[in-house]
């Protein structure tokens, strides 16, 4: 096990930084943000739903909200209108248009809103016919539209693929992040070709895509349910050979938004995406009512030790690395890195069922890190301990994890040599227990 779970590190490590992507000098980390799909899907009823339906009120809400409830000053910088927004034809002169009864003001406005507060507006389309809700797709005008992008002053184009030829899609993707390019507007490209090509088992040129795309959905729409969540997470280890290194900063596996603070997942579930979107550098986009997220939700999403990890500037996508007893292992390399050893964020997740934490040993020689000097370790789910745990690689860690729950350790790499009374103390502990 030693062996090979450090040798997998390496090797994603050296490939990693092999990797070059989209040359337009953004989403550097990856993008956070709120977009609207999960939770609002395509309420269009603003009579019966007038809180919940997709309309100008609801984004205008969304900026407030990043802003007064502290999410953007973490990061959350993006706004993001999602499908349903367009009126169902285009106008006589073939331009989009948002519908004017839940867009009364238009989608500018929307736009300036947004920038008022400080925040970063975002928009979809569809390189279809028509988008997955059936209203007017890109296909077929897709310089005029993005002139309209352009004027509109949008800052995040999430691209769909209803409607449309799965077999053209390399040739439609790329011409479409040319065009969003050659317009000299700064914005975000995330594409979604990989997830319709994946339904139909094809090839899928991943190199071309981390030179167009700055994030591409590779799996189908997430659902708001530990089940959806943990597919995808199996789905991204089963992959991650191929995935994990086509990302890096600018270009981002996107494994789908954030549920956390809707029905579906618990506290410790939560946890557990969180967790994982973080080793998996994924973007952070919420998809919640941001007004309704109760305090025990909002800490987690706010959790600034995590999103230290997901945004960590050095962009290595992380991976899972070991399955034992019912406990999957995921590891991702971060800075700081001292003469080529990385610190490491590693994810201990429960998949057990049996109603009991579970306790679980490892060294951290076997989990890959072997900096001679050592490791100091933190707890990020935990606020209350001050304590700082020093490690060296032959000291075993032990977690005790609950049920469907998670255990998340950040390890630095120690960059001087400490003094010799604090490798013979009792802060050197041969074992150090995190629950």
């Amino acid at each position: 096990m030693q062996n090979s779970i450090a040798v997998t590190v390496a090797a994603f490590t050296v490939l990693l930084h092999g990797v070059t992507g989209l040359d337009n000098g953004l989403a550097l980390t990856p993008p956070m943000g709120w977009l609207a799909w999960q939770r609002y899907r395509c309420i269009t009823d603003c009579k019966t739903y007038p809180d919940e339906c997709v309309s100008e009120k609801l984004f205008m809400n969304a900026a407030d909200l990043l802003v007064s409830e502290g999410y953007a000053d973490l990061g959350y910088k993006y706004v993001i209108v999602d499908d349903c927004w367009l009126s169902k034809n285009r106008s006589a002169d073939g331009k989009l248009e948002a519908d004017k009864t839940r867009f009364p003001s238009g989608i500018k406005a929307l736009s300036d809103y947004v920038h008022s507060k400080g925040l970063k507006f975002g928009l979809y389309q569809d390189w279809g016919e028509k988008t997955c809700a059936g209203y007017p797709g890109v296909l077929g005008n897709e310089e005029s539209d993005i002139k309209q992008f352009v004027e509109w002053e949008v800052d995040y184009i999430k691209l769909d693929g209803c409607y449309s030829n799965v077999r053209d899609m390399d040739r439609g993707y790329v011409e479409f992040g040319k065009l969003l390019n050659n317009t000299g507007r700064p914005m975000v490209y995330s594409c979604s070709w990989p997830a319709y090509q994946e339904e139909k088992g094809m090839r899928i040129n991943y190199a071309l895509m981390a030179k167009h795309c700055n994030l591409w959905r590779n799996y189908g729409d997430i659902d708001d349910s530990w089940t959806s969540v943990m597919n995808i997470a199996d789905y991204f280890a089963s992959k991650q050979e191929f995935w994990a290194k086509h990302a890096g900063p600018g270009h981002w596996n996107d494994p789908d938004m954030l549920l956390i603070g809707n029905f579906g997942l618990t506290i410790d579930q939560s946890k557990v995406q969180m967790a994982i979107w973080a080793v998996l550098a994924a973007p952070l986009l919420m998809s919640n009512r941001l007004s309704a997220v109760r305090p025990e939700f909002k800490e987690i999403l706010q959790n600034a030790e995590i999103i230290k990890v997901n945004q960590d500037v050095l962009g290595i996508q992380g991976t899972r690395v070991f399955r034992d007893k019912g406990i999957d292992i995921w590891t991702r390399p971060v800075e700081p890195v001292h003469h080529g050893n990385y610190s490491y964020a590693v994810a201990f997740v429960s998949r057990r069922e049996d109603g009991a934490p579970y306790p679980y040993k490892i060294t951290l020689e076997d989990l890959g890190l072997n900096h001679r000097i050592g490791y100091t370790i933190k707890n990020l789910f935990d606020k209350s301990s001050g304590i700082k745990h020093y490690a060296l690689p032959k000291t075993v860690v032990n977690v005790r994890v609950i049920p469907l729950g998670v255990v998340f350790l950040r390890f630095d790499v120690i960059t001087i040599k400490l003094e010799d009374d604090i490798y013979n103390s009792p802060l050197l502990n041969k074992t150090v227990t995190f629950t």
